[in-house]
Parts: structure tokens; C-alpha cells; sequence
């Protein structure tokens, strides 16, 4: 795998006063997935197709890579990105989520004109709020 010119990872690491299941239905089904993230077609099945409504930025094709119920869900996003999100039970209701946002390319472009090094600044600062979207929901 090519590893130069490439980018940090985006992570965001929390603890949610939840039960992991909990957390998993809101990461793995598009019902959960479109309560914090974006509205999408997601089913947690590796290989299925789906797409999410990126708002301005339009519909993104992804596609499901990694399915470990209830542990890690992995899925492509675009033609750059991969969305990996991590959930591990640490004690009676409580589940520590980390979602890690990879595939940032230092020299590459992006189909709407921005580099890979303005939009993962401005996307780390977003996923400080996604994530604790999802806390939020999960947690109510």
C-alpha cells in the first residue's frame, strides 16, 4: 500500500453512557446512521452498496467493507475515504467509540477543486461535532 504523501488520520475518540448495542444499532443501520451523520440507504453487510446525501457536496457512493457486530463497522466513502468506526464495551452501560476517517492524500485534489489538506482540516473540526451528535443520541 502506498503510505507517502499521505495525511493523518482523522480520530475521534469517546465514551458513551450507553450499552454497546445501543451504540451499534446507531452506527450499523441507516435509521441510527441518519439521526447524526447524513441521511443514507446503509445495510451492515460487507460488500452492499449504499449511498449518503453529503448535503452541498451531493450523494457519495460507499460501500461496506468490515462488519464485526457489535465490535467495528468499515465502510468506503467516495473514491478517496474510508469511515472505520470502533466500539468496545468498558463497563455496565458504558461503550467506547472511536471513528477513524482515513484515505487523506497530501497532494490530491478533490472532485469539487479543494485539496485533501483544506477539506481534513475542515472535516476534523466536523467530526469533533458528529461525534458527540452521536453521544447525544445515544445517551437520550
Amino acid at each position: 500500500m502506498e503510505t507517502e504523501n499521505l495525511l493523518p488520520d482523522i480520530i475521534q475518540t469517546g465514551i458513551f453512557k450507553a450499552p454497546i448495542q445501543k451504540v451499534w444499532a446507531a452506527i450499523s443501520t441507516s435509521e441510527g446512521l441518519s439521526v447524526w451523520f447524513m441521511p443514507n440507504d446503509l445495510v451492515a453487510e460487507v460488500g452492499h452498496e449504499f449511498k449518503i446525501d453529503a448535503g452541498p457536496f451531493g450523494i457519495q457512493p460507499c460501500v461496506v467493507k468490515e462488519v464485526d457486530e457489535p465490535n467495528r463497522i468499515s465502510f468506503a466513502w467516495g473514491k478517496d475515504w474510508v469511515l472505520t468506526i470502533t466500539l468496545q464495551m468498558i463497563g455496565d452501560n458504558q461503550t467506547e467509540c472511536t471513528l477513524i476517517h482515513s484515505g487523506w492524500k497530501a497532494d490530491y485534489v478533490n472532485e469539487f477543486g479543494m485539496p485533501h489538506a483544506v477539506v481534513r482540516e475542515r472535516m476534523k473540526g466536523g467530526w469533533v461535532g458528529i461525534h458527540q451528535a452521536l453521544g447525544k443520541y445515544v445517551e437520550a
